[in-house]
């Protein structure tokens, strides 16, 4: 009876080691049907940062793929400790290395397809960043004043950048992120190690949160 105990121990603590392993981390090892599940129509993002909240709002309407790519990201917190790494004044704040190159790595290797522009470039809205076809995939930019030149820029065979969403208040704290290095840390190597010690001043992100859904 004690051997037979003792087995039936060893066989459970088997299957929940192996359910255990099985089991998929949302931003390490996406699975396919919860990447691909459809956004809400809308919904709203506070997000928390070094130089105090704003709230954004991405309506699905304006860019399907990248409100559905944008809610999983937010959902599962892929864009806390994450930098505010290119803000040139006047132009594009912009955001989206985790911090950790392994994770960054993962999420470049998952781009989404390309989308044509339904809103134009105003100040406030917020879009993917992109290097050429098919490149969206984490990177994300507010526009600091009206560029609409971006909604029909050509590069690499894709024209322009498809707003998804916009703030909705505070646009005076991401007015406020620290500016003086430009575009000078826009590189490939956006680990939090690096941009923590060559440029201390970035503000970064403390905290998001969706906190409603349309």
């Amino acid at each position: 009876m004690l051997r037979f105990r003792h087995l039936i121990t060893a066989t459970v603590l088997t299957g929940a080691i192996m359910m255990g392993c099985a089991t998929s981390h949302p931003l390490y090892s996406p699975s396919f049907a919860t990447l691909n599940r459809a956004a809400p129509d809308s919904f709203d993002v506070e997000v928390i940062t070094s130089a105090g909240a704003f709230e954004l709002r991405l309506i699905r309407d304006w860019s399907p793929l990248g409100v559905d790519r944008a809610f999983y990201l937010f959902r599962n917190n892929f864009y806390e400790g994450a930098r505010f790494y290119r803000v040139i004044d006047g132009f594009v704040a912009q955001f989206g290395g985790s911090g950790d190159a392994a994770l960054d790595s993962i999420w470049r290797a998952l781009p989404i397809a390309d989308e044509p522009v339904r809103h134009t470039n105003a100040r406030g809205t917020l879009a993917f960043a992109r290097a050429g076809a098919r490149s969206r995939s984490m990177t994300m930019f507010i526009n600091l004043a009206d560029n609409a030149r971006l909604d029909s820029v050509d590069s690499g065979d894709v024209v322009g950048f498809p707003p998804m969403g916009r703030v909705v208040s505070g646009m005076s704290t991401v007015d406020s992120l620290f500016s003086g290095y430009g575009p000078i840390p826009m590189r490939t190597d956006l680990t939090a190690g690096t941009l923590r010690e060559q440029f201390p001043r970035l503000d970064s992100i403390a905290a998001t949160r969706i906190s409603r859904m349309y």
